[in-house]
């Protein structure tokens, strides 16, 4: 055991940071992409949003999973899955092939971070667990922040594949880490799948996350942008009735009324919004 808690949040701190580099480390490379798969530079900003949008669809049934069939065997897939779907970006031959590859990519993704997270809080101890939480936290903080710099830095050296081919390498070191150390829980009696509310919330999010990321390129007129904007938000709303009537919703909307929670949620919020428009801002300047 004490191996295990030596080792696992090395394996997750690592495997969140290869994460969260990926959400922004192809910022800087869009141009040099565009060129290499002759397209106009706009036209990528889908592999922007793929990832973005795979993250907020499958991130909510990672913790269904992960009681199903056991922590060890989810993370293993998810970082199979990430480092895969890494080698297919690279080998992209056209931008359709690329948004796909990204696509898969978020789905590995979407069950990396929750997965890892539950098993630091099934491991340690409450005394351990804060400092414990803090070490893997911190490398999927500076993720996005470096994402931009680290893609500039890959793309000036060399070429835009490589921003993908280096996931490989510690995908597998991951993989080798994860199958000697991961511990494996599961739930002795899984709770049934939401699909019901999966469908709602993950079409509702999907579609807000989408709404979100085209703001102020003024590629939908304004009254098609109401018009979605008020589909996600009534999904959302439909998922919130839906989750409030039954026993095991997707997500547990009552946890909002616990006063400790709330504030964490709505500080994290506020925090990664500071954080993407530091990363939004450096990715757009010449000099970052």
């Amino acid at each position: 055991m004490q191996d295990v808690k030596r080792y696992l949040p090395w394996v997750v701190a690592t495997v969140l940071f290869m994460e969260t580099l990926d959400t922004t480390i192809v910022n800087t490379a869009v141009p040099s992409i565009a060129a290499s798969l002759g397209v106009e530079p706009l036209s990528l900003k889908a592999i922007v949003a793929s990832y973005i949008l795979s993250l907020a669809v499958f991130i909510p049934i990672s913790g269904w999973m992960a009681d199903r069939f056991g922590t060890r065997r989810v993370f293993l897939s998810a970082v199979s899955i990430f480092t895969a779907a890494s080698l297919l970006c690279a080998l992209s031959v056209n931008s359709p092939m690329l948004v796909a590859a990204r696509l898969l990519q978020g789905v590995g993704a979407a069950m990396m971070m929750p997965v890892g997270r539950l098993t630091i809080i099934r491991t340690f101890s409450k005394a351990e667990l804060l400092s414990a939480m803090n070490f893997v936290v911190m490398p999927a903080l500076v993720g996005p922040l470096l994402g931009p710099t680290v893609g500039g830095i890959i793309v000036h050296l060399a070429s835009w594949r490589y921003i993908f081919l280096v996931n490989l390498p510690v995908g597998a070191i991951a993989l080798t880490m994860i199958w000697r150390y991961l511990p494996d829980y599961k739930a002795q009696t899984p709770r049934p799948l939401d699909v019901v509310g999966f469908v709602l919330f993950g079409s509702g999010i999907a579609l807000l996350s989408w709404l979100l990321e085209i703001f102020g390129e003024h590629r939908l007129d304004i009254t098609s942008t109401i018009v979605l904007l008020v589909i996600a938000l009534g999904l959302l709303g439909a998922y919130g009735l839906h989750a409030s009537r039954i026993p095991y919703p997707l997500l547990r909307l009552a946890l909002f009324r616990v006063r400790t929670f709330r504030v964490s949620v709505m500080g994290g919020f506020i925090t990664r919004i500071g954080m993407g428009s530091a990363t939004s801002a450096c990715s757009r300047s010449t000099r970052c």
